[in-house]
């Protein structure tokens, strides 16, 4: 089969691997360069805790693939199953903490609850005025600079074309399949996968489909390189968006944070985000809560990206509900990075074979039909 797949972020590159190693002749198109998107902004951050329970199937498929990621293409992405902390300060979230490890558990997830002890013990300088904290020990991070042209170039080994720099300037569906005409030049595939990212619901919506998307930005930072002392990600159990914040050490040294900053609107012409430097001292502050030190630190450098929210902070993930052939992969809400593995490969058995074994039911896009 031939397919095209639209968008070169984490999720195209992804799916273009799997399609190619099913069999399927594939070509990939991006608007800019492979990466460079919501991907490269992303955090970086690979958990599980706290997602709706209706993916931990997915993130779990996808947590074994990061584990192969290296070996699969050929390149260390950097994914270090370091495990994620998420500390709890006040008595309401560890009852909200408890009751996810519950819920959870038959998910296929374990938590490990900590006291102060063992947090002060375990992780020393972090959280000391914590009063517990969840601990899930194979999670971790990976490198978002390195991950989708670490797939794109494995997928490009196996016979798929990558197509940059492409605008596309129309879509089209005959009974012979799509066909794309882009400053590029002119594409024709059977099957058509939309992973355009905060763009995606442009896409859905030539096939009268519509999807409440909204595209906005995250805030992020990263701190001058420090002696490499804290291995977990490390976040927090709380209510409150202003004290939302979280925080990973890369090998190299330097701390990556981002959270307790409202994310900002972005104009998808041309869907450049731009951080607020506004915003930085309040959310200096969230993050201090659960690293002191950082406050004697300098910060480097601020980014945003683009990324695109659903009304109910879901993705939309599987086949159109109006056009044969067509498929959807997009609208991960920011958490999409520990995913994009896992989707990859889900999507390319759905394609390919008309089933998937892991459950996507609640990812479909007609659950918003009448309502955008």
């Amino acid at each position: 089969m031939d397919v095209i797949v639209l968008g070169g972020g984490l999720m195209g590159t992804a799916s273009a691997y799997f399609l190619a190693r099913r069999g399927a002749r594939v070509t990939l198109i991006e608007r800019r360069r492979i990466g460079s998107g919501a991907t490269v902004a992303s955090f970086g951050n690979i958990r599980r805790t706290g997602r709706h329970l209706s993916q931990l199937p997915l993130a779990h498929r996808s947590l074994k693939l990061w584990g192969e990621a290296e070996k699969m293409l050929g390149r260390d992405v950097e994914f270090r199953a370091t495990g994620h902390i998420r500390l709890i300060f006040d008595e309401g979230s560890l009852a909200d903490m408890r009751a996810y490890a519950q819920a959870a558990r038959p998910w296929g997830l374990e938590l490990e609850e900590l006291g102060p002890r063992e947090i002060r013990s375990r992780f020393r300088g972090l959280g000391p005025e914590a009063i517990s904290a969840s601990f899930s020990p194979h999670d971790g991070s990976g490198n978002p600079r390195l991950i989708a042209p670490a797939f794109a170039e494995a997928a490009h080994k196996l016979g798929v074309e990558i197509v940059e720099d492409a605008k596309v300037d129309k879509i089209s569906h005959t009974d012979a399949g799509f066909r794309i005409a882009s400053s590029k030049g002119a594409f024709a595939a059977e099957y058509l996968l939309n992973t355009a990212g905060a763009w995606g619901a442009r896409v859905a919506a030539q096939f009268e489909e519509e999807v409440p998307l909204e595209a906005r930005g995250p805030q992020m930072g990263v701190t001058e390189p420090l002696p490499h002392r804290i291995l977990p990600v490390v976040g927090i159990w709380t209510r409150d968006k202003e004290h939302g914040a979280y925080l990973r050490q890369v090998e190299r040294g330097n701390i990556v944070f981002g959270g307790a900053a409202e994310r900002v609107p972005v104009d998808l012409d041309p869907g450049h985000a731009r951080a607020d430097p506004r915003r930085l001292p309040l959310q200096l502050r969230a993050v201090a809560r659960l690293l002191p030190a950082i406050a004697k630190v300098a910060v480097i450098r601020t980014w945003s990206g683009c990324e695109g929210y659903t009304s109910d902070m879901l993705p939309i993930m599987g086949q159109s509900a109006t056009t044969p052939g067509l498929f959807h992969a997009f609208g991960f809400c920011g958490h999409g990075f520990q995913l994009g593995p896992g989707v990859g490969e889900a999507i390319a058995e759905l394609i390919t074979t008309g089933r998937c074994e892991t459950p996507l039911d609640d990812f479909r896009i007609d659950r918003f039909a009448g309502a955008a």
